[in-house]
């Protein structure tokens, strides 16, 4: 079972009519990301997820569930829907005179890599399995909560209405301009977890 924490308190408007939990990747290491929540713009960042998967599966609470973030330009996506973020550096580049990967913003990267092609992309930092069934136990708790459909895209490439789309979709659903999540993740995985009866 896997517990919630609760993270500093963000303002960001409230909205009620929820329909869509959108999975999408903090791009950088939990800490720099939760620093940019709390300080970027004065303390008045308003891309602030409702929640924070980290690497190692916890479940960090940053919003309300009738809180609604603004990630997208789409105001009606942003009102609908409950941002996951998992941690995850998302596309990589290979240092051309040793080992190492690096991200967009320069950082080291000395892990396993996920290697194909996609999006003008090679290398991409995998996910982890407990960030995998942690991300299924906060859906499947949204979906009792909320009444979010149960319903799963089960795939990263563009669909076409991803706005009226009901469930958990990707960012990477919306646009072939976004790259989370990312080729590695697991969808098999998912879903096994997410039917999985053991979190009702």
């Amino acid at each position: 079972m896997f517990e919630l924490i609760k993270y500093g308190e963000f303002e960001v408007g409230d909205h009620n009519n929820k329909i869509q939990i959108i999975l999408l990747n903090t791009l950088r290491d939990k800490e720099t990301f939760l620093n940019s929540a709390k300080y970027r713009f004065n303390g008045k960042n308003q891309k602030i997820p409702n929640y924070l998967i980290t690497r190692e599966g916890k479940i960090i609470q940053l919003l309300e569930n009738t809180e609604s973030p603004k990630f997208f330009l789409d105001k009606k996506i942003n009102q609908n829907s409950i941002i996951v973020c998992l941690e995850n550096l998302g596309w990589l580049q290979k240092e051309p005179l040793n080992e190492n990967y690096i991200n967009w913003i320069g950082d080291i990267y000395k892990g396993n890599v996920f290697e194909k092609k996609w999006r003008d992309y090679f290398f991409w930092e995998p996910y982890s399995e407990i960030q995998i069934e942690a991300t299924a136990f906060i859906c499947k708790k949204l979906f009792e909560e909320i009444s979010i459909k149960k319903q799963v895209v089960g795939h990263n490439t563009k669909i076409n209405g991803a706005e009226r789309t009901e469930g958990v979709l990707c960012r990477s659903n919306f646009s072939q301009d976004f790259t989370d999540v990312n080729p590695s993740f697991d969808f098999e995985l998912f879903l096994k977890y997410i039917e999985d009866e053991q979190f009702t």
